[in-house]
């Protein structure tokens, strides 16, 4: 819990003070005094000047944001020596660029992060496809479970090669909610031959949050082996005589292919509510046995499923993937503008009903995620900050009038016509921009409480 807050409070600290660098630098460098930059709002738990600075800094009690106040004639009066320093009196161009610049800042921010962990390199798993649950995407295509992914593309797209299992879960994700089919080159087994195959995912139902567009295209995860690992005790493993190591070959007439498919099975060993008695053929130490299995019956949602009492399937096998400087820069960059493609896409169809609003987050996923990526690791945090840094980027620049692409709407009105907004519609914009933010919030800490404590 200690970690989640810290990891959570370091996250907001390093996005909030990017974006409003990212204000400060660029107004600065157009001639306009800054006043005040403060990271979280209320009262001031640490304030500073440097000698000879028109800054003050400031920490504020509440770190949900921040703000830079700038000389500016509409909120205060300004010495008439100094009014050419004053936020209005900018050329437009110039309070365009101040604006624009702090939603920049945090999407170059992503860039890095990116590249950095792509110059670090990171342990991803190996893409060898699971066996997939029949009726699904995948198992329509004649995916059998054990193929590596050689390369894949989206549509007509150039087949671009896969090197992680991480990569072509994201491409999958990208496919399904383009409602782009994506086609496979795969290789059965080290020296089998290779042959392609197509993902229809122009048939998916787009609306649900990602994890179940993942289920349904019947890859969630990469191959493992059907492995028993650890064994608690009472659980039925012991029961029946299962032992750490036991390589599952068959249950009753269904080959078993990888853990994944083991896991389903057991899962499925259920008939009329009461647990499925099956005869399990396993190989333990080079010798091959037959043995009785009737799994625990537990409810998940409801329904009755059946548990054994003991992990299941092998991990999966894992390669370092990591980048050169350009090509993991350029990555860097790629991989942000797709996220930020994606989370506009993404927005859209929640706007018009064709996304589920449940794929809102608010604070609450955002701790929780900051605080499981802190335990991964140094390069889970960095992956983690960047997804939120574009994310925050990206949302800043929509044109919502209290956001800064709100702002950039204005000035947009302003060079078309020549005029500013009045301060009339001025009043009512903020009011209905206020409205949808707190409506948008609300949905985001509904869906918080939903996934945490649902």
């Amino acid at each position: 819990m200690a970690l989640t807050v810290v990891a959570f409070l370091v996250a907001l600290a390093i996005l909030i003070a990017v974006h409003e660098y990212g204000h400060y630098r660029v107004a600065r460098a157009c001639g306009v005094k800054v006043l005040r930059f403060s990271i979280g709002f209320g009262k001031p738990l640490l304030r500073w000047q440097p000698k000879g600075s028109p800054t003050e800094y400031v920490i504020g009690m509440f770190p949900l944001g921040g703000y830079v106040k700038m000389l500016d004639e509409r909120e205060g009066p300004v010495a008439p020596e100094e009014r050419h320093l004053a936020f209005n009196n900018r050329p437009l161009g110039a309070r365009a660029a101040i604006v624009a610049a702090g939603p920049l800042a945090n999407l170059v921010l992503a860039v890095l992060l990116y590249a950095l962990v792509n110059w670090m390199g990171v342990m991803e798993p190996a893409p060898y496809l699971a066996r997939p649950a029949a009726g699904t995407v995948a198992a329509q295509a004649g995916v059998q479970g054990g193929e590596r992914v050689l390369s894949a593309a989206m549509a007509q797209d150039a087949p671009e090669a896969v090197r992680s299992f991480d990569d072509l879960r994201w491409l999958l994700a990208r496919g399904a909610l383009d409602g782009r089919n994506v086609r496979l080159t795969v290789q059965d087994g080290p020296d089998g031959a290779t042959h392609e195959l197509t993902l229809r995912l122009d048939r998916l139902d787009t609306r649900e949050p990602d994890t179940e567009l993942l289920k349904e295209i019947g890859l969630t995860g990469p191959w493992t082996r059907p492995v028993i690992g650890e064994v608690m005790p009472q659980g039925a493993a012991e029961r029946e005589g299962l032992q750490p190591g036991d390589v599952v070959l068959r249950i009753g007439a269904q080959v078993v292919a990888d853990g994944q498919q083991l896991r389903t099975l057991i899962r499925a060993s259920v008939s009329d509510g009461a647990a499925l008695t099956q005869t399990w053929r396993i190989e333990r130490a080079g010798q091959v046995l037959e043995l009785a299995i009737t799994p625990d019956l537990r409810e998940e949602d409801g329904v009755p499923i059946g548990r054994i009492g003991a992990y299941v399937g092998a991990a999966p096998e894992m390669l370092m993937v990591r980048y050169g400087p350009l090509e993991g820069l350029w990555k860097g960059a790629q991989r942000t503008w797709e996220v930020s493609a994606l989370t506009l896409r993404m927005m859209g169809r929640m706007v018009i009903g064709e996304a589920s609003v449940k794929n809102l987050s608010g604070p609450l996923t955002i701790a929780d995620f900051a605080g499981k990526s802190a335990h991964m690791g140094f390069t889970a945090y960095l992956v983690f900050l960047a997804l939120v840094s574009v994310s925050l980027g990206v949302l800043n620049l929509l044109p919502l009038p209290v956001l800064d692409g709100g702002h950039l709407m204005y000035y947009l009105w302003e060079g078309v016509t020549g005029r500013g907004v009045s301060d009339a519609w001025m009043e009512r914009l903020q009011r209905g921009g206020v409205a949808l933010l707190l409506v948008m919030m609300s949905i985001a800490v509904f869906n918080d409480f939903t996934r945490l404590f649902g």
